[in-house]
């Protein structure tokens, strides 16, 4: 059956408020059953479950005085897993992507280089396509960068024949830029990797997740990524390893902590993580046909999602594109030409002659929440601060072609 729409927006009593909300990879909404979970487990988090009597020979006893909140810790981490395609061990949890990352380096960094001596230039490779938040991490260390395509903002794959070699021990790419939408194909930039080195590959998948299927060991990525929030979850965020075996292979950042405990530092709220596992749950059932276990249903429902926001991408893009004074970054232009490339439905744009900050104030007055493009390494490059800004648009499960066309309609008073 695919997407009911009407059903899906149903599940966000936010839209209730009047506005057109085009902002999803600044503040997804969060859907209703996020919110009770979460309400929920703050609720219950500090009770003491109640003991179940053992029944059978087979049976084991269930230990008393055990808090409500262990349970929310030990769903958040199933629910992640099955949005990977992993096992729910080998994800690591943590407040927010930088944290979670800045971490993980700090643990990698025995591979990078004997203790007390610098990192030597090649160890690391990152991508220009990164968010800069991610980017940031790695501002310390002599990376070499793999570089986008400042006409279509690709990640050309080719390039990492030339700054991967025997020598690198880490390279980080975004599975989508945050803005631009162009997806990397990660699977090839793996076979590249796996090549020329024996260096971990670590993928951003925040801004892929919102909308399609991951398959984690068919990218072949030794660590995947998340932020929950992307998703219309809490502020938290996930790190999931390709085998438990990577652990004792880094420095824990708490002494004598094993598995993923190794890598996290200090405990999360209870509250929060009991807002993980409905986050995947309304996920899994946007599409109310699907059947079978969380990882099935995901798979179906963000497939269906794909199909839906596909769409609506492509109609904003062929109505905004039809504007003459707007310019779609990535996609329209001489240099952006025919590009074949994969996207998220997220579009970035400017209108010729007017500034980034007056097109976001049309917008508003127009009941249209989008957002003026934040810092960002692959839009500085494409100069688009020289052009005034851009403003950064977001396709999100609830979204009509009915939005877009009002979206289009305001551009169209200001081109």
């Amino acid at each position: 059956m695919g997407i009911d729409l009407a059903r899906v927006r149903g599940l966000y009593a936010s839209l209730s408020d009047g506005w057109t909300y085009f902002n999803g990879h600044e503040l997804a909404q969060i859907p209703e059953r996020v919110s009770s979970g979460v309400a929920t487990a703050f609720r219950t988090s500090p009770l003491v479950a109640a003991v179940e009597p053992a029944r059978g020979s087979h049976s084991k006893a269930q230990p008393a005085g055990v808090p409500t909140g262990l349970a929310h810790d030990a769903a958040a981490r199933r629910a992640i897993a099955d949005l990977v395609g992993a096992a729910a061990d080998r994800v690591v949890l943590g407040p927010n992507p930088q944290t979670l990352l800045r971490g993980f380096v700090e643990a990698f960094r025995p591979r990078l280089a004997r203790a007390g001596q610098p990192v030597p230039p090649g160890a690391v490779v990152v991508a220009r396509s990164l968010s800069a938040p991610i980017a940031d991490v790695f501002a310390g260390l002599p990376a070499r960068i793999a570089e986008p395509d400042l006409g279509t903002g690709e990640l050309p794959v080719w390039q990492f024949h030339d700054i991967v070699d025997g020598g690198t021990r880490l390279v980080v790419v975004p599975a989508a830029h945050r803005l631009v939408g162009t997806q990397t194909d990660v699977a090839a930039v793996r076979d590249i990797v796996r090549e020329h080195s024996r260096a971990w590959l670590v993928v951003d998948a925040s801004d892929v997740a919102p909308y399609q299927p991951i398959d984690m060991d068919a990218w072949g990525a030794d660590a995947v990524l998340l932020d929950v929030a992307a998703l219309g979850g809490p502020q938290l965020a996930a790190l999931v390893v390709r085998d438990v075996s990577m652990f004792p292979r880094l420095q824990a950042l708490t002494p004598g902590a094993e598995g993923a405990a190794a890598l996290e530092v200090g405990p999360l709220s209870m509250g929060l993580l009991g807002g993980v596992a409905p986050t995947i749950d309304h996920l899994a059932d946007l599409d109310e046909d699907a059947r079978g276990t969380r990882r099935n249903r995901l798979r179906r429902s963000l497939g269906a999602l794909n199909a839906h926001t596909g769409q609506l991408a492509t109609h904003l893009v062929e109505s905004l594109g039809s504007l003459g004074a707007v310019h779609l970054v990535g996609i329209t232009g001489e240099a952006a030409a025919g590009a074949p490339a994969a996207r998220t439905p997220r579009v970035t744009f400017l209108v010729h002659g007017v500034d980034a900050h007056t097109v976001h104030e049309r917008l508003l007055a127009n009941g249209i929440v989008a957002q003026v493009s934040p810092r960002d390494p692959l839009l500085e490059a494409m100069g688009a601060a020289d052009a005034g800004g851009t403003v950064t648009v977001s396709l999100s499960p609830f979204n009509t072609s009915a939005d877009v066309d009002q979206l289009v309609r305001v551009v169209a008073s200001l081109a």
